[in-house]
């Protein structure tokens, strides 16, 4: 098989408020702000904002500042497991309950951005 043309290295994500949506998604999903580079510089707040997972095993997640809002259906969106009633209580709006036609709940973040919200496993 040939090598691929590509490989996944991060996620990135729009946002108005950078820091609070990467504050709201690190809360959200256990990950850190990383914002102290590997050479010791800080991070200009003017920067994109970095989390990571503290256990490395996930995706590292970028907000990239913008100047426009959200305003139609995400093209790509993450999925999580987790407690939907827990992410509501922290922020989250749930565009869609979970129901016959689906096994997930689509909720939004603060600033609308869509994800999927899978329900843990027993």
């Amino acid at each position: 098989m040939a090598d691929a043309p590509a490989r996944f290295k991060d996620l990135c994500l729009d946002a108005r408020d950078h820091h609070a949506m990467a504050d709201w998604w690190s809360a959200a999903l256990g990950y850190v702000r990383k914002d102290v580079l590997d050479d010791g510089t800080v991070r200009e707040r003017d920067w994109p904002a970095l989390i990571v997972d503290p256990s490395g095993a996930g995706p590292d997640i970028w907000f990239n500042p913008v100047v426009e809002s959200k305003w139609v259906k995400n093209r790509m969106h993450l999925d999580v497991v987790g407690d939907r009633d827990a992410l509501v209580a922290a922020g989250a709006r749930v565009v869609r309950t979970q129901g016959a036609d689906i096994d997930w709940h689509v909720l939004a973040d603060p600033e609308g951005n869509e994800f999927c919200c899978f329900p843990p496993e027993d």
